[in-house]
């Protein structure tokens, strides 16, 4: 294992805050005060889309907290935000549904 300093952990810390902002800083504070295209407008509204599953699908396919096996109740609560998601189409719904079947199926399977 590698073993890191505070200031390498800092170091590292400071540098990808500084990408993070000068990457949205691209958008936002450079390219703001133009108008963008149409189909790039249309493409902007797909990232949450795009970027949320594949932050969630390692959680979900791999869990750290079962050592990286497939859990049941991991999987049924991701059916369950599907579920809602698709029908309600409300994020904050199928936010709420998948918490609450994943903690009640933690409770239930232990």
């Amino acid at each position: 294992m590698i073993q890191l300093s505070d200031t390498h952990i800092w170091l590292v810390i400071l540098t990808l805050g500084a990408g993070t902002f000068l990457i949205r800083w691209s958008f936002l504070g450079a390219l703001g005060r133009y108008a963008m295209p149409q189909w790039v407008l249309r493409l902007l509204r797909y990232t949450p889309v795009a970027v949320l599953p594949a932050l969630v699908a390692p959680l979900v396919m791999w869990p750290a907290a079962t050592e990286g096996q497939a859990d049941p109740a991991r999987l049924v609560a991701a059916i369950a935000t599907i579920i809602v998601g698709l029908i309600w189409k409300n994020m904050l719904a199928a936010i709420i549904a998948g918490a609450g079947t994943l903690f009640l199926m933690l409770q239930f399977l232990g």
